[in-house]
């Protein structure tokens, strides 16, 4: 079952959803524990995520969803590698969810209708005493942003680098993935997946 985390709100896509994979108890953290810990702790309304792909920003984003959703809450996911076609009108209303995460903001950096959609909209969850957590590949410095009060928005709540996994880290994580299925992968069986397959995670974890 694919669970759509597209609220009540009539202007998303209805292909929206998050990976029933993602949550955080599969989320192997490999010196990402601070991270981790302030999600789940949820005491900071803005959080910011960076790291390279494959780093597991998505899955952390989509596994606050569920854990949000878990709690009653209306919680909405907006991957913006996907959206980036649409309107950022979309955007309008949101901050009227507990929780809004905002994956991959790289893609909408230098479209101006975008980053002023989302300038607005830090503003309004502020106001609004929700959670606005957002992920991109880069810390907000490196964005290359044409909206200067965007980028400090972006700096309102603590800024979080994820580490990449090690060649060990995605052992340990594949075997922990396989562990959640009833399955148990031996060290070879794993080492051999790294060896002989694509090295992302998405790939590793689908296969």
């Amino acid at each position: 079952m694919n669970d759509r985390m597209v609220a009540d709100h009539p202007q998303l896509p209805l292909s929206i959803g998050l990976k029933d994979t993602a949550t955080f108890d599969n989320f192997y953290p490999a010196g990402n524990e601070l991270v981790l810990e302030a999600l789940q702790q949820g005491n900071d309304a803005m959080l910011y995520l960076w790291g390279p792909v494959g780093s597991g920003k998505s899955h952390l984003l989509q596994a606050l969803c569920h854990a949000t959703a878990a709690n009653v809450h209306s919680p909405v996911y907006l991957p913006l590698q996907e959206l980036v076609s649409l309107s950022p009108a979309l955007l309008e209303g949101l901050e009227q969810q507990a929780l809004i995460a905002v994956d991959d903001i790289q893609a909408v950096a230098g479209l101006s209708q975008w980053e002023e959609g989302l300038f607005h909209l830090y503003n309004r969850v502020r106001d609004s005493g929700h959670r606005l957590v957002v992920s991109a590949t880069s810390a907000p410095a490196g964005l290359a942003l044409a909206l200067p009060d965007l980028a400090s928005r972006l700096g309102w709540g603590p800024v979080f680098q994820l580490s990449a996994l090690t060649d060990l880290d995605k052992r340990v994580a594949l075997q922990l993935r396989a562990h959640r299925r009833g399955l148990e992968m031996g060290d070879e069986v794993a080492v051999y997946l790294l060896r002989r397959c694509p090295r992302d995670m998405d790939s590793l974890f689908n296969l």
